[in-house]
């Protein structure tokens, strides 16, 4: 079966790949062919081409802005949420193999329009972000190239700076400038093209600049952003309305291309010139003037309002609200609330990035790792990249990142901090977008300080074995981190053999044993040591069970405390490292040679699996006390790292004889 997909979110960064990912893993997980093509910031890759249209089985579309769907006609098609895209990519796919999937018609009440298949999703939110993405790099190109013509070109005055008319920096001021009279139409003419497809993208736009462009209903200063989000939605659904108007099929070619821009156009310029155009100025104006008059406790309040909305949900829709405001705010000169937003983006991944680096007893070695990514990510004001572990520790994480992003927020407003960029993170006080960079940096530095010490105060210790990664399902262990899997089974054992002082053993024999040198697993592993039906029903009778097949073999004292050394490890942390897979060891002075005992329980038994799945295959590590070569921890990584390998394991529970077994264990090296 052959699935095309397509992922897109509002700003085409985070999500989009996220989601991406997950539907690539989880259709090689099902044998299911696959190709994704993802449309992010940077434009559209991996496109599908008409032969992979034509030979697909289904689309699946999982974006939170419009994707046009025209060439998919005649094609089963299921559209979804970006959010969906990443977390129940599975269900997904098998939804389409199903086939339980509507086939998409053009002309007709679409997958989209009849929202069936998005019972979780806003639709208003869906269109207004779909103009917001859109938006967003027009207000980046006039806010950057302002700022740069400002700083490079600026001569300072008693009235602030100025550039000389004569300079080549007024020059690109004003392309700068020439950017910005396009945000307004932009956002109207994609939240339109959202709710209409392609006919509704020119009267949204037509009403956009009519919003912006006060001359048309005698106001001065315009209907700013609140304005183009109103003609935006009332174009979409005119433009709508009219395509569902039946007229004769000579009609029909020229429907898309004049009848409705023409008619919705009018329709939208009319009512926004006669009706509502004056109203919404006046009460757009009347906003800005409110906030420029914020002062005392009020600017504190509203500063603390955006900093809880931009990190909770870290890219979501309270997010986007905050970060509309701020980019509309831009567009009317006032650069402080975006100043304030700009820290508070970036505080989330900084500030977890961060934690994950320096706090080692609260995250795991694959966190500490993906820690590094996520810093990277906060210093390009990239706020999903807190994701992760807001996802794996909610209630903890979440309040920690927005106290955090609250205080560097008022650290902001009281800075007078300001941003000329609809953007966020030390990369736009880098290019210079931003007003008065040391208060910029020390409101990040002081919010991630407060992010870093609640998260260290609110989370616990994490156990010694945790193999899932952060972001991930704990049920499962994508390939890219199987070498993480691998450290962190080791790593406990590590601190194990560093901290337990050698001890002399008076058997000669168990000490010349403890010298055997491990290339591979079967230098210490014998047919003799190998059980392929084991009874025991239970974690503790399976544990005697593989005991007492090292005591029949000479490599442990059947009087000693080995199976103490075995529970011991087991209340730090279960050896149950999922995938129906078990690792339990332990060092003692009862075992008299380095041995491993492989054994399978067809029907599984409970070992307090992180990912819940019940163990089958069984390796017990025995080391004795005074093992100076450490090389438990050479068997304990070649079988992590073998075991990530799913066919190993399958080969392995269906071997019928010891030889089979004892043939495959020979891999292990």
């Amino acid at each position: 079966m052959k699935i095309l997909a397509i992922t897109s979110c509002p700003n085409g960064i985070a999500h989009t790949y996220m989601a991406a990912e997950n539907l690539q893993k989880a259709g090689a997980k099902l044998g299911v062919e696959l190709k994704i093509e993802t449309q992010g910031s940077i434009g559209v890759e991996n496109q599908f081409t008409e032969q992979d249209i034509r030979e697909a089985d289904g689309i699946i579309i999982a974006a939170d802005k419009t994707v046009v769907k025209d060439r998919f006609v005649g094609k089963k098609l299921l559209v979804v949420g970006v959010q969906d895209g990443i977390r129940r990519p599975e269900e997904l796919i098998q939804q389409m193999i199903k086939g339980d999937v509507p086939v998409y018609q053009a002309q007709s009440k679409s997958v989209e329009d009849t929202g069936e298949n998005r019972p979780k999703q806003n639709p208003i939110y869906r269109h207004l972000m779909n103009g917001v993405s859109y938006m967003v790099p027009f207000i980046v190109i006039g806010g950057l190239l302002i700022a740069i013509a400002l700083t490079m070109g600026g001569v300072k005055t008693p009235g602030g700076l100025v550039i000389p008319e004569d300079s080549i920096w007024k020059t690109i001021e004003s392309i700068g400038a020439a950017a910005f009279t396009f945000m307004v139409p932009i956002l109207a003419g994609f939240i339109a093209m959202s709710i209409a497809d392609r006919p509704g993208l020119a009267p949204g736009m037509v009403g956009g600049f009519i919003a912006a462009n006060g001359s048309f209903y005698g106001s001065e200063a315009g209907a700013g952003f609140i304005g183009g989000i109103i003609a935006g939605f009332l174009a979409g659904y005119v433009a709508l309305a009219i395509k569902k108007i039946k007229v004769p099929r000579s009609l029909q070619p020229i429907m898309p291309i004049i009848v409705i821009p023409v008619l919705a156009s009018l329709v939208v310029g009319l009512i926004f010139v006669f009706v509502i155009g004056a109203p919404v100025a006046d009460l757009f104006e009347a906003l800005t003037v409110w906030l420029a008059g914020m002062q005392g406790t009020s600017s504190i309040l509203l500063a603390l309002i955006l900093g809880a909305m931009i990190s909770f949900d870290m890219g979501g829709p309270v997010n986007k609200v905050a970060f509309l405001f701020g980019s509309a705010m831009i567009g009317e000169g006032n650069y402080l609330i975006m100043g304030q937003i700009a820290v508070a983006i970036c505080v989330p991944p900084i500030a977890m990035g961060l934690a994950a680096m320096i706090n080692k007893k609260k995250f795991t070695p694959a966190e500490r790792e993906a820690g590094k990514a996520t810093f990277t990510m906060g210093l390009f004001g990239i706020t999903e990249g807190a994701i992760p572990f807001a996802a794996q520790d909610p209630l903890r994480v979440i309040p920690s990142i927005m106290v955090g992003s609250m205080a560097g927020s008022v650290i902001a407003m009281f800075g007078s901090v300001g941003d000329s960029v609809a953007h966020g993170g030390p990369i736009v006080a880098v290019l210079g977008a931003v007003d008065n960079v040391l208060m910029f940096f020390l409101a990040v530095m002081v919010g991630a300080a407060v992010s870093i010490i609640m998260v260290s105060l609110l989370k616990k210790d994490v156990a010694g074995v945790t193999p899932a990664v952060v972001g991930e399902g704990a049920k499962e262990t994508p390939a890219g981190v199987r070498k993480e899997l691998a450290v962190d089974v080791a790593a406990p054992l590590a601190a194990e053999s560093a901290e337990v002082a050698p001890t002399v053993m008076n058997n000669a024999t168990a000490t010349e044993a403890s010298a055997i040198r491990v290339e591979k697993l079967t230098d210490i592993v014998t047919p003799d040591l190998i059980n392929l039906n084991l009874v025991g029903t239970t974690q503790d009778a399976v544990i005697d069970e593989m005991i007492g097949i090292l005591e029949r073999n000479g490599a442990v004292r059947a009087d000693g405390d080995f199976k103490q050394a075995i529970l011991a490890r087991e209340q730090e942390s279960s050896t149950g490292i999922g995938m129906n897979i078990a690792i339990p060891h332990g060092k003692s002075d009862a075992v008299l040679k380095p041995s491993v005992v492989f054994g399978i329980q067809q029907d599984g038994v409970d070992w307090k699996s992180l990912d819940g799945s019940e163990a089958k295959l069984i390796f017990m590590i025995a080391v004795p006390r005074n093992s100076k070569q450490n090389a438990h921890l050479k068997v304990l990584q070649m079988l992590s790292r073998k075991l990530m390998d799913d066919d190993f394991r399958e080969a392995l529970l269906a071997v019928k004889t010891k030889e089979e077994a004892y043939q495959l264990l020979d891999q292990v090296h």
